[in-house]
């Protein structure tokens, strides 16, 4: 483990030619205050302690026969391939509203219908279009995020009767936000790069 340099690991080595077990157990003590003075980050961690003694029995291969205030772990336990996570191979319809949206607009549409749907798909549109302003950086209009969303669902979802967005906040400052520098670049850049007049010097 090269976050606690080559030193820690030959005391550890050394450690193991001591024959007194009760010895042993006093040093790997030592050995691990000084791990943890190499390492503060891990002060912030849940059991930290806990962590330094099973990088202990780690950097010495399993091999201390020591008294640990915490079960010494194995080997094994250190080799056990992670659980396999399936993937979807759905391919994804429209790429920038990404798989978890697709999912929602397909889970939304084996509901019932009733106010409660209705509901989450005006909170799913407006969903829809930040994910597309993230993308696109246009405006986008009302009517093409509820084709969009008629299309993910193959026309069995759709937005309630009436219904319309408001401007996305962060819409709302880029659109004032290009119109001033439009008005700027119009006035000659504004007065950032005027020049300063002189003052005249006393003598």
């Amino acid at each position: 483990m090269p976050e606690y340099g080559r030193y820690v690991q030959k005391l550890l080595q050394k450690v193991k030619t001591i024959p007194d077990k009760e010895k042993r157990s006093e040093q790997v003590r030592a050995v691990v205050h000084a791990m943890g003075i190499l390492n503060p980050q891990l002060r912030d961690m849940n059991d930290f302690k806990h962590k330094l003694w099973d990088h202990v029995f780690v950097i010495s291969n399993f091999e201390l026969d020591i008294e640990a205030p915490f079960t010494p772990p194995t080997s094994e336990s250190f080799r056990i391939a992670p659980n396999r996570i399936g993937l979807e191979d759905k391919p994804l319809k429209v790429n920038y509203y990404g798989r978890n949206i697709q999912n929602m607009a397909e889970a939304l549409a084996q509901r019932k219908p009733g106010a409660d749907r209705d509901e989450m798909v005006k909170e799913l549109a407006y969903y829809m279009r930040k994910q597309y302003l993230i993308w696109n950086k246009e405006s986008v209009s009302d009517q093409t995020i509820f084709t969009d969303l008629s299309m993910l669902t193959k026309g069995r979802l759709h937005v309630p009767e009436g219904f319309k967005m408001d401007e996305v906040q962060g819409e709302q400052v880029r659109q004032a936000y290009l119109q001033s520098r439009n008005g700027q670049i119009r006035l000659g850049g504004g007065n950032r790069f005027k020049k300063r007049k002189k003052k005249p010097q006393k003598f």
